[in-house]
């Protein structure tokens, strides 16, 4: 799966928080929340549907994800480790925690997905 970068991200949320929602809904909340003007927006929304990751209908360009965002947080979480970890979760895992302190019960969720892996 291709990545988004930072400015395709903030439209990906705006759209799974609103979809099935119109091009000119997502330029007046960008404009709001973000402080981007119309075609700024309409232009991410172009490289969104080419890239294959909303799809646009007519009438009112209605906007509509074609991926889920737990599938981007995946694939955006597995280049993460791969271009900063060298591959490896646990490394990624030993800089989340570095020196915080966890709390018993942050460390039985945390083996408890482990375990699930297993």
């Amino acid at each position: 799966m291709k990545n988004l970068f930072d400015s395709e991200l903030k439209v990906m949320e705006i759209i799974w928080e609103k979809e099935p929602v119109s091009a000119k809904e997502i330029s007046l909340i960008a404009a709001e929340n973000i402080g981007w003007n119309k075609n700024t927006t309409y232009t991410v929304i172009k490289k969104l549907e080419a890239k294959g990751f909303i799809k646009r209908e007519e009438p009112g360009f209605i906007c509509t994800s074609v991926c889920k965002r737990e599938e981007i947080q995946r694939s955006e979480a597995n280049s993460l480790v791969d271009k900063l970890f060298g591959g490896s979760k646990k490394a990624l895992f030993s800089a989340l925690i570095g020196d915080e302190k966890l709390s018993r019960e942050e460390i039985a969720e945390l083996k408890e997905l482990i375990e699930k892996k297993l």
